[in-house]
């Protein structure tokens, strides 16, 4: 169990400025998924402060009259920390530290806390470290009041915290240092990647916003007992696992880490070598929760990142999940390949392995040969490589008659070829 699920929640009041490009609709659910994000991070929301403005405030990010009401609330409920719904500049930390005795922190290190909790691998672990440091730099200037508030919990948990009070030399090392590290990792990520496309290994990625219910549906597909949970970033290290469709082709299928609006920069760069993964793929499926009022703009949020890393001309499979529980203003976005399920239906994830199998099928070229029964490898071969549709023994010949669907670039494509013109 997290040592953070251990630990008494810490107490928290949110504040948030909404400005004339948000309407009401999307600014209350970003303030919500700023709650789960809260919960997430082991936090109880004691109350919410939200302000209609032309603009932040530059000096305190809130206005005069509502930073007052803000004090007067602290001192009624003794919250533990205090989060904006937006990045602090440190001139607008500084500021409302003066004026306040809780800690004060921002959406960004929220969500920078929530990595370092989920990180597990050594890789994921840097990333983070890294994306705090880089955040965390410029933020050292006239250090006393922020460093010296910092007691732990929310915000300034992770593999970074220990260095906060190292000088600002120290800090740039250590950043060096972890980008050697990740550059060897990335080296051995991208060894393997060739491996598995030099063995041709049919590539399929999951993508969605956070909490779409991607880790489950990895789960259905594979079996492989994924951490899943209803919390935002449950999963952060990518897992990939070897499947098996309907007619025996095996695929590779990988998790990733969820999207979330106003992501981290440093988050976003990061974790860039995580989800070149993604760029990698030769189908990927987007999962998009059909339950959330906001499903709209966190397909957008997706489509948006995707475009980001470098994600084009790859085929998109959207799978609309959550369909028991999906609310009555879900329309599905226009999109020639879409399925609406539930990943706890077991027809459903059926019918989405098929779909898969289908998509996959479109890519590839028919075929027909004969093989002799007493070639059991090259059968083998031919189930988990190739789509085989039909297969009939001709006794005379004392051979398979074998009908499929390969790739025409892959191993057994020449074999095939050979077999089908002799």
């Amino acid at each position: 169990m997290n040592e953070t699920q251990n630990n008494e929640k810490e107490r928290v009041i949110l504040i948030g400025c909404q400005l004339p490009k948000n309407d009401d609709e999307s600014f209350q659910y970003s303030m919500e998924e700023l709650a789960s994000l809260t919960k997430t991070a082991n936090g109880e929301v004691l109350a919410t402060l939200t302000q209609k403005r032309e603009r932040r405030h530059p000096a305190t990010y809130i206005g005069k009259g509502k930073l007052e009401e803000l004090v007067q609330l602290e001192e009624e409920l003794e919250p533990d920390i205090i989060i904006c719904n937006g990045e602090l500049s440190p001139s607008q930390n500084r500021n409302l530290s003066k004026v306040l005795n809780a800690r004060i922190i921002d959406r960004t290190q929220l969500i920078l806390d929530i990595f370092a909790q989920r990180a597990n691998s050594k890789e994921g672990k840097l990333q983070v470290e890294l994306a705090q440091l880089q955040y965390l730099l410029p933020r050292l200037t006239g250090k006393g009041v922020e460093l010296s508030r910092l007691a732990g919990g929310i915000g300034t948990r992770g593999p970074g915290e220990t260095k906060l009070e190292s000088d600002r030399r120290h800090i740039n090392r250590r950043i060096v240092d972890i980008k050697q590290q990740l550059s060897s990792i990335v080296s051995h990520r991208e060894r393997y990647r060739n491996h598995r496309k030099k063995n041709q290994a049919f590539q399929l990625s999951l993508v969605g916003y956070t909490n779409a219910g991607k880790s489950t549906i990895f789960n259905r597909i594979t079996e492989a007992g994924a951490f899943e949970e209803n919390l935002l970033f449950a999963t952060l290290d990518p897992t990939t696992r070897k499947i098996s469709l309907p007619s025996g082709f095996q695929a590779l299928l990988t998790d990733t880490v969820g999207f979330i609006q106003d992501l981290p920069t440093s988050l976003i760069a990061a974790f860039r070598s995580t989800l070149e993964e993604v760029t990698q793929a030769d189908l990927i499926l987007h999962i998009v929760d059909s339950s959330s009022p906001d499903h709209a703009n966190h397909e957008k949020t997706v489509d948006k990142l995707l475009k980001e890393i470098g994600v084009e001309g790859i085929p998109i499979l959207t799978i609309y999940n959550k369909k028991d529980n999906v609310s009555e203003s879900f329309v599905p976005s226009y999109n020639e390949e879409m399925m609406h399920i539930s990943a706890f239906n077991k027809s459903d994830i059926a019918e989405l392995i098929r779909k898969i199998e289908t998509l996959i099928q479109r890519e590839m070229n028919p075929y027909t040969i004969l093989v002799s029964s007493s070639e059991g490898k090259l059968i083998s071969r031919l189930k988990q490589e190739t789509i085989i549709q039909d297969t009939e023994f001709i006794e005379d010949k004392d051979s398979y008659r074998i009908e499929g669907y390969s790739f025409e670039n892959s191993k057994l494509a020449v074999e095939i070829k050979t077999r089908t013109q002799s």
